[in-house]
């Protein structure tokens, strides 16, 4: 899948929440510490967001309402006999029950009334219920605020202790839920751990088993040719994959399954690695609806599978080459034709009546169309293909979209947030790697998306997703802060995108397993969930150049997955790995690479 450059071209949301006791559905409410003399006092959600087999997600969710703190130490006993595998938004560790977490180099600063949400993955056996006491910069959490200093002689007037509002119910099976990940537990697909799996028996020791956890994850079905619905060899048909989802759900816990529509003519218009089996001139957009979309949106549509929630992707780089890519021949045609919108109307109008389907449409990713003059064009390319999707051109009928996919572009750059800081006399997004592109990472651009869809009539409870399977640039590479005195040496010291341009999107050295999966991973924003769409692992190309002629998935040589040349469109070595396989093939030195170099460390 191609993700090519501009060069060619809040709201929080419910989750599932532990009580202290160990209910469902409440938050708890703690006590900070604050500096020396300074007023202390926060709040804090524990929020499980994702559980499945022995595993588990979690957010911790901390606001201050003392005065700021330049740095902090959150802890916390489980009860039970959780562990905590890995870590985001802080450094995690554990001895015993006892778990300490502190900020990270970016997040110490917290001001008055900011929120900080270190999450993790972890296991569990037996049962999994929330922590019941807390500590903060060593103050016992009491869920108020009040001095650290010793209290006045008359002592302050005292205030009932806060209530808690029941926990709610489940909604009824099949429901059309706002965030189909809150509360929801997440299909792990064979296909996948079974790679996962062979791979980490292959390696053994420390690695083997840090890619064996991979494999507890969940990453997305890709149905990216008509053949994929009945599935093959190595591959479940779409039938078999929700059953098996029907099995790992867990009594009347909701399970999100995720597939990838992905089968457009002329697919993948502007590159050649993973071009589809259909071309327009070929009947394509016919044999699109009535041999693909169809028979999909019958299959979601047995009652079956009404207690499923099934997310789909819906035709990752299809849309954004209308954007910026016309001047090529495929794109073109796909433009001139209508066959892009059309075919992403029609999978809309299928799957929209299907009520516990949810529809996230791609909207590639900050490098690509975050500059102001694809930004815009890109809003209201989206607005009107929704429009047009039914009759009464509502558009509520998806849920939202997603950014990144199979992409490497950061969630967060944490030491680069303000593009227009002033450097030796220049805005940083000026530097030669953002060439005044004000979008530096996904959080940033998706949250402009969303405030630009709602301004353009979209409802505000659209839902945004970001893909971090491979964005995490960990490793000996990653910096722990910018400096230099030009905005080049200031961009390039601080930056964790190691890549040579932000264009270049195959099978890239040097990136690493992002952000795991999870529900709300961001407070005050619209972000559903981080999610792993792409999964780790799977080639983006093949570097062989003697397969030019296309294999029967449509799939050839593509020069911008060649390490030897330089990206055909960035004018930049394209950074690929050598001896890569076919898109969506199984690339085992590139899967090692990613867990290697995973951030959070796996």
């Amino acid at each position: 899948m191609s993700s090519l450059p501009r060069l060619v071209r809040g709201r929080p949301r419910a989750a599932l929440a532990l009580l202290a006791a160990g209910a469902l559905g409440l938050p708890l409410a703690v006590a900070t510490a604050g500096q020396a003399g300074a007023a202390a006092g926060c709040r804090v959600d524990y929020t499980v967001t994702n559980q499945w087999n022995t595993g588990f997600g979690a957010n911790v969710t901390v606001t201050n309402l003392g005065d700021p703190l330049s740095s902090w130490t959150l802890k916390w006993a489980f009860p039970g006999t959780q562990r905590v595998d890995s870590g985001w938004n802080g450094n995690f560790s554990q001895s015993g029950n006892q778990v300490t977490v502190t900020n990270a180099p970016y997040n110490g600063s917290l001001g008055t009334g900011a929120s900080v949400v270190p999450g993790f993955n972890g296991t569990w056996s037996g049962s999994n219920p929330a922590p019941t006491a807390f500590t903060l910069n060593g103050v016992s959490c009491t869920g108020g605020t009040g001095p650290t200093t010793p209290p006045p002689t008359t002592p302050p007037p005292t205030t009932p202790p806060p209530t808690t509002p029941p926990p709610t119910d489940p909604p009824p099976p099949g429901s059309h839920v706002d965030n189909p990940y809150a509360g929801a537990t997440s299909y792990l697909n064979p296909d996948y751990t079974a790679l996962v799996t062979t791979a980490a028996n292959a390696v053994g020791g420390t690695l083997g088993t840090k890619m064996r956890a991979v494999a507890n994850y969940p990453t997305a079905v890709w149905m990216d040719r008509i053949g994929a619905i009945a599935g093959g060899p190595g591959r479940l048909s779409l039938t078999q994959h929700l059953d098996a989802a029907l099995a790992q759900r867990s009594g009347t816990t909701p399970i999100t399954i995720q597939i990838v529509i992905y089968n457009l003519p002329n697919r993948d218009c502007a590159a050649a690695a993973s071009n589809g089996e259909l071309l327009i001139a070929a009947n394509g957009l016919a044999r699109y609806k009535a041999e693909y979309i169809d028979p999909i949106a019958a299959t979601f549509a047995n009652p079956k599978y009404r207690d499923l929630r099934i997310v789909t992707i819906i035709e990752p780089d299809s849309l954004p080459n209308l954007v910026t890519n016309l001047n090529m021949a495929k794109c073109a045609e796909a433009n001139s034709s209508g066959a892009y919108v059309q075919g992403v109307q029609y999978a809309l109008a299928k799957l929209n009546p299907i009520s516990n389907v949810y529809k996230y449409i791609d909207i590639a990713h900050s490098g690509w169309l975050g500059w102001d003059s694809n930004f815009g064009p890109a809003v209201q390319l989206l607005t009107s293909t929704v429009r047009g999707a039914t009759p009464g051109g509502s558009l509520g009928i998806v849920d939202g979209f997603i950014s990144n996919t199979a992409n490497y572009t950061p969630a967060v750059e944490p030491y680069l947030t303000d593009p227009n800081l002033n450097v030796g006399g220049q805005p940083l997004r000026s530097a030669k790697f953002y060439e005044w592109n004000p979008q530096f990472d996904e959080v940033d651009f998706t949250t402009a998306l969303h405030r630009a869809f709602v301004s353009a009539g979209f409802p505000s409870s659209l839902g945004m997703l970001i893909d971090t399977s491979r964005n995490g640039w960990g490793g000996a590479a990653r910096p722990s802060g910018a400096s230099g005195t030009t905005v080049d040496t200031y961009a390039n010291s601080g930056r964790i995108d190691r890549r040579g341009h932000r264009g270049s999107w195959c099978n890239q050295a040097g990136a690493g397993i992002g952000a795991r999966p999870t529900a709300n991973p961001v407070a005050g924003t619209a972000l559903d969930a981080y999610v792993w769409i792409k999964p780790p692992g799977e080639s983006d190309g093949t570097s062989d150049s003697r397969q030019t002629t296309p294999d029967d998935e449509g799939k050839r040589y593509d020069p911008n997955c060649d390490p030897t040349k330089t990206g055909s469109l960035t004018g930049a070595p394209t950074g690929a790995l050598p001896n890569a396989p076919s898109a969506g093939s199984w690339f085992p030195a590139q899967f090692r690479m990613l867990v290697e170099n995973a951030y959070p460390a796996i």
